[in-house]
Order: structure tokens, then C-alpha cells, then sequence
């Protein structure tokens, strides 16, 4: 094995690390999402706490897409 090889293999495992827990996170935003639907069809809460609910999904997916950026790039 080659100082190039070394790297590469090492990176592969660690981003593959980053997308188990990419979808661990999905996971756990369904049932926020179910609950939130829930609540609205119910009449307990408005309208608006579904799309804040949806927003916050929304800028949690967006911090973790830059944070996976950064690792692509060589930043941690």
C-alpha cells in the first residue's frame, strides 16, 4: 500500500461514518414531523407550528450538508 493509498481509504471510512449518522438524524425528525402534523390536524396548535417545525428540519439539514462540505474539503 502506497502513502497515497493511506488517505483515500481512511476518508472513505470516515465519510462513510458521517452518512450513517446523516441518517440517524433523518430518523429522528420524522417523529418531530408526525407530532407537529398531529397536533394541527387536532386543533392544539396552528398552522404556523407546522411550518416551523418543517423550517427547522429545513436549517438542521442545511448545517449538517455545510459541515459534510468542510470534511470533503479537507476541514474539520
Amino acid at each position: 500500500m502506497s502513502q497515497l493509498e493511506t488517505p483515500q481509504t481512511e476518508e472513505h471510512g470516515h465519510r462513510r461514518g458521517h452518512m450513517g449518522h446523516g441518517l440517524m438524524m433523518i430518523a429522528c425528525c420524522i417523529p418531530i414531523l408526525m407530532i407537529a402534523i398531529l397536533l394541527v390536524a387536532t386543533g392544539v396548535a396552528s398552522a404556523s407550528f407546522l411550518f416551523a417545525a418543517i423550517a427547522c428540519i429545513a436549517m438542521m439539514g442545511l448545517m449538517m450538508a455545510m459541515m459534510m462540505g468542510g470534511m470533503s474539503r479537507g476541514r474539520k
